[in-house]
C-alpha cells in the first residue's frame, strides 16, 4: 500500500526514520503497475529506485515521488503533448518546475496523462487511451492535469504537476477531491523553450493538502530570465500559513453560481453555497451583490490554443487528421483560417475588456467564490456535456467559470466542499492578483473545519 497521507507527512516519515524512500518507492511503483487507473503514460522505474535510494529526507520534498504531466518536459523522457503524433518525440531539456522540485528533493517517477495538447477537459487520447477518476472509474478526472489528479486521488503519488490554461488544475482538482491552485499569472516560470503563447497559462500542482500546496510554490516559483513574465521569488508560503485571518476579516466577497455565463449543477449547487457561507460566516466576511457579467472569450481562447497546437503540428497536418483526438480534430477544423489580421485584432480587443470587466468586479469585491465545474465527473470515454446543444459549447459551459482567471491572470484555487452522488465537488475561490497566500489561508479553514478524504476510498 503506497503513502495515503499529504506529501509534507511523508516527508516528516522519512525524516523520522519510520519510513525509508526506496520502500516507498518500491511500493509506489508496484501500485502504479497494477493500477487500472491508466494514470501514467511513462514510467522510470530505474531512475526513481537509483534517486529513492540516495534521497536527502531534509530537503522540503526529500525523496516524495512525484508524478509529471506529460505537457512538462523531463530530459530524455517521451515528450509526445499527449498526442500519437508526436509519439516519438523526446525531451532535450527539463522543465523549470520540475527542475526546482527535483533540486527540493522531489523525485519523478514518470509521466502523468494528459488530454491532447492540453486542449480539452477530459483525458482521453489516441495514445493512451482514457484515464479514470478513482472515485467512480467511469468518470473521467478531468484535463487537462487527468491523470496528475488521478494519480494522487487514487493513492498512487503524493503530489503530481499540473498546468492550468482554461482550468486544467481546478477542473480536475475539483473533480477529484483535490486542491488546485492556479497562481497568479507568472507566478512560476514557464522556462526553459516556451512559447508565450496565448498568456493564459500558469503552472502548478495536484495535492490532496494545503501545505503541500504552499510548499510546492516555495520551492519552484520566482522569476527565470528565460521566461521574462515570470513574477520575483516570494518565499514563506507555508510557515505563514493560518496568520491572515485578520487581513480576512471584513473582506468583500460576491457568491455566484453562474459566473461566466456557465450553467451548475442545482444540486452541486446546494453543496457549494452551504461551503460559502460557512467561509463567509467563519471570517467575518461581507457577501456583496455585484454585476458580474463577463464579455464572452472562449471562441478567441480557442482560436488562439489551436493556433499554436497547428504550429506544433507542422507539415504533419492535414495528413495526421486521423491521429488526432475528436475535440482537437475537430478544433483545428474549426478555427482554420480564423487567425488572420482582423481575427487577431478581435481576439485582442476581447482580451481588454475581459481584464478591464475583471479589474472593475476586482475593486467592487475581494474574492469571487462559484463552482469549479458545472457539474460532477462526466463520463472517462466522453463526449464532453453539450449542455448548450453541441461539443463546442458543451466545451465552453465546463471552462466558463473557470477561463476569466486565465484571462485576466488572477489566482484561483479549487477547495474540495463535499460530494453529489459520492463524487466530489470543487468550490473555486478567485481572488486578486498576488492574493495566492489569502487563498490558501481559506482553503486551511476549509481543510480544518470541513476535512476531506486525501485519497478516494478503495473498490
Amino acid at each position: 500500500m503506497t503513502w495515503d497521507g499529504d506529501a509534507c507527512g511523508l516527508v516528516d516519515q522519512f525524516r523520522s526514520g519510520q519510513l525509508h524512500p526506496a520502500e516507498v518507492m518500491s511500493e509506489t511503483l508496484s501500485e502504479i503497475a497494477s493500477s487500472t487507473l491508466n494514470a501514467f503514460s511513462f514510467i522510470d522505474e530505474e531512475g526513481a529506485l537509483k534517486a529513492a535510494t540516495n534521497a536527502d529526507v531534509q530537503a522540503p520534498f526529500g525523496g516524495v515521488p512525484i508524478g509529471v504531466k506529460e505537457l512538462d518536459a523531463v530530459k530524455g523522457w517521451p515528450y509526445t503533448e499527449a498526442s500519437a503524433v508526436l509519439a516519438d518525440r523526446v525531451a532535450e531539456h527539463t522543465s523549470t518546475m520540475v527542475s526546482r522540485s527535483i533540486g527540493a528533493g522531489a523525485i519523478p517517477v514518470g509521466l502523468t496523462t494528459s488530454s491532447e495538447f492540453g486542449g480539452v477537459n477530459l483525458t482521453r487520447t489516441v495514445l493512451n487511451g482514457a484515464t479514470r477518476n478513482p472515485w467512480d472509474l467511469s468518470r473521467t478526472p478531468g484535463g487537462s492535469s487527468g491523470g496528475s489528479a488521478s494519480a494522487v486521488a487514487g493513492g498512487l503519488v503524493p503530489i503530481a504537476t499540473g498546468g492550468d490554461g482554461g482550468g486544467s488544475i481546478r477542473i480536475p482538482a475539483g473533480f477529484c477531491g483535490l486542491v488546485g491552485l492556479k497562481g497568479t499569472f507568472g507566478r512560476i516560470p514557464r522556462s526553459p523553450k516556451t512559447l508565450v503563447g496565448n498568456l493564459t497559462v500558469s503552472i502548478g500542482s495536484l495535492t490532496r493538502s494545503i501545505r503541500d500546496t504552499a510548499r510546492w510554490f516555495d520551492v519552484t516559483n520566482g522569476f527565470d530570465p528565460r521566461d521574462t513574465l515570470s513574477l520575483p521569488k516570494v518565499t514563506g508560503w507555508e510557515t505563514q500559513l493560518g496568520t491572515l485571518s485578520e487581513t480576512l476579516h471584513g473582506s468583500r466577497v460576491a457568491v455566484i453560481p453562474d459566473w461566466g455565463g456557465a450553467t451548475v449543477s442545482p444540486a452541486m449547487w446546494d453543496v457549494l453555497a452551504d461551503a460559502a457561507a460557512e467561509i463567509i460566516n467563519g471570517f467575518g466576511m461581507r457577501e456583496q451583490e455585484i454585476d458580474s457579467t463577463l464579455p464572452s472569450m472562449g471562441a478567441a481562447w480557442s482560436i488562439s490554443g489551436m493556433i499554436a497546437i497547428r504550429a506544433e503540428l507542422g507539415d504533419r497536418w492535414p495528413a495526421c487528421e486521423g491521429d488526432l483526438t475528436p475535440e482537437i480534430r475537430a478544433g483545428l477544423r474549426y478555427t482554420e483560417g480564423l487567425y488572420n489580421e482582423d481575427g487577431r485584432a478581435r481576439i485582442e480587443e476581447r482580451r481588454m475588456a475581459v481584464v478591464e470587466r475583471m479589474a472593475d468586479i476586482f475593486n467592487d469585491v475581494d474574492f469571487v467564490i462559484t463552482a469549479s465545474n458545472p457539474d460532477i465527473a462526466f463520463n472517462a470515454e466522453g463526449p464532453l456535456p453539450d449542455t448548450f446543444g453541441g461539443l463546442v459549447a458543451g466545451a465552453r459551459n465546463n471552462g466558463r467559470l473557470t477561463f476569466p482567471a486565465n484571462i485576466a491572470g488572477n489566482p484561483a484555487i479549487s477547495i474540495p466542499a463535499g460530494s453529489v452522488d459520492e463524487c466530489p465537488v470543487g468550490l473555486q475561490i478567485i481572488g486578486r492578483h498576488h492574493s495566492e497566500q489569502q487563498l490558501l489561508d481559506i482553503g486551511l479553514w476549509m481543510e480544518r473545519e470541513r476535512p476531506w478524504p486525501l485519497v478516494a476510498p478503495k473498490p
